[in-house]
């Protein structure tokens, strides 16, 4: 029985797909080292809930899975499933750190509208 595993089959994007600003490199480089993965990635998908309906989910990865897009953008590297691109296409991930909504923003220009909140949108 072989302990090799397969290298998943992905696609490489580019900053069509999504563009990070230098404060959300520099956060995210940051929080990958202080993982012990500096070569880990950022996930972005999309799924359901909210009250518009569609809100992001973020997690610290070890790299792309089978057929997922890699963006490597600004000394970091995003990953995003098929069905997610489809929604975030053009957007822009920033960081901030301000006190009361602080953290990754994603700014889509495919959203039609947000929530209140701003945890949530509609396409």
């Amino acid at each position: 029985m072989s302990t090799e595993t397969a290298t998943p089959n992905y696609k490489v994007g580019n900053e069509r797909l999504i563009r990070v600003t230098d404060k959300a490199a520099n956060k995210l480089a940051s929080l990958l080292e202080r993982k012990g993965n500096p070569n880990g990635a950022l996930r972005l998908a999309v799924v359901g809930g909210g009250c518009s309906g569609l809100q992001y989910a973020m997690d610290l990865v070890d790299g792309p899975k089978e057929r997922d897009i890699l963006v490597p953008t600004s000394s970091v590297r995003i990953v995003v499933d098929p069905k997610s691109a489809l929604f975030v296409s053009g957007s822009v991930l920033d960081y901030s750190e301000d006190l009361q909504k602080g953290g990754f923003k994603v700014t889509n220009p495919n959203a039609v509208a947000h929530c209140s909140c701003g945890e949530s949108f509609a396409v």
